[in-house]
This record gives structure tokens, sequence and C-alpha cells, in this order.
């Protein structure tokens, strides 16, 4: 993956959030989430350490309510941006960059997936098929046309969630329809003996 914010701009991209408004730990990483369109999102460890280190610099502070610590700029934190403008400007072009090569190397990355699932149900059709041939059944007479219909509708259901899929669901996706694949062998491979 590309990698969203050079050393230190994250530090600044942060005093920007709590410019446009006060918020909570949680909040900032959900804006971040947001405006990275859902494709990063920091991790709680990357962000609360960030946060202390700029209420331990004087540019932010925070008030507590119902156990939660709202944070908000300082004078101090809003000199500091002023003084930064021109690299809040250049951070600001280098996120919309970033979104941009995030969302071509996800697209990648599905566009992978989905041939890879795609291979294995045409392969599970193949093993449904081979086995049905094998056992002497004809698909309209024995009920096995409506198995290659439920196989099809489970194939267009699976390639059209597999592009907004997980890389870990995607793969979870491709171990079930192995699985499927077996099963199906075993039960028709058990309907002759």
């Amino acid at each position: 993956m590309t990698a969203v914010f050079r050393h230190g701009a994250l530090r600044l991209y942060l005093l920007k959030l709590l410019d446009e408004q006060p918020r909570h730990g949680y909040e900032v990483i959900s804006s971040l989430e947001d405006r990275f369109l859902g494709l990063y999102a920091p991790s709680a460890g990357t962000v609360y350490p960030r946060l202390s280190r700029l209420e331990a610099e004087g540019l932010i502070e925070h008030d507590e309510s119902d156990g939660r610590k709202t944070y908000r700029l300082t004078d101090a934190g809003r000199e500091e941006l002023r003084r930064n403008g021109d690299a809040l400007k250049d951070l600001e072009r280098d996120i919309a960059q970033s979104v941009s090569a995030l969302a071509k190397d996800l697209k990648s990355e599905v566009r992978e997936s989905v041939r890879e699932l795609r291979e294995e149900l045409k392969a599970a059709a193949r093993d449904v098929r081979r086995e049905a041939r094998s056992a002497g059944r004809r698909t309209s007479a024995d009920g096995l046309s409506p198995l290659y219909r439920e196989l099809e509708k489970m194939r267009r259901d699976i390639l059209q969630a597999a592009t907004a899929a997980s890389n870990e669901a995607r793969d979870a996706a491709k171990a079930s329809i192995a699985h499927a694949r077996d099963e199906i062998v075993a039960a028709l491979r058990a309907f002759d003996e």
C-alpha cells in the first residue's frame, strides 16, 4: 500500500482537524477515515500518542466529560498552523494524491481477487459437471439443473459482493467456495453409491 503521511505530516493534519472544531479522539480517527474515503483509518495507537504529544507541546488542550476527552486547538496551535500554511497546502495536495493512489491500489487488488474468485467458481462448476457426467446423469431430467442454477446464482452473488469486500472477506469467500465445491462433489459421489 502507498504511504499516507510523510514524517511529521500527521501532526500538522491533526492540528488542522482540531482547528476546524473540537473533537474526541475517536472523532479524529473517523474524520481521517472520511477524508480518505474509508481507504485509510489510523489506529488509536497512532492518534492518541500524537494527541498527547501535541498537548505536551501546548498546541492543543482537552476537557473531559463522561470519561471522554474533547481536544481543541490552543492559540499556540493556531499560530503553528499559520506558520506552516504552505506546508499544510502541500500536505492537502499530497493527501489528495494519496487517496488517488490508495484507490488505484485497492482497485487493482479487488480486480485480482475477483479474477481468482471467478476461477474458483469456474473450477467448482467444472467439477460438478464432471461428476454429473461420470455418474451418467442428465442435467434436465434428474434434478441437477436446479443445482447448476443455484451455483450460477451463487457465483454472481459472490462476484458482486467481492468488489466491496476486504481482503479477509475475499479470502474467506475463496475458502468457502472451495469447501462448497468439495461438498457438492462428495454429495454427488455418495449419491452414486
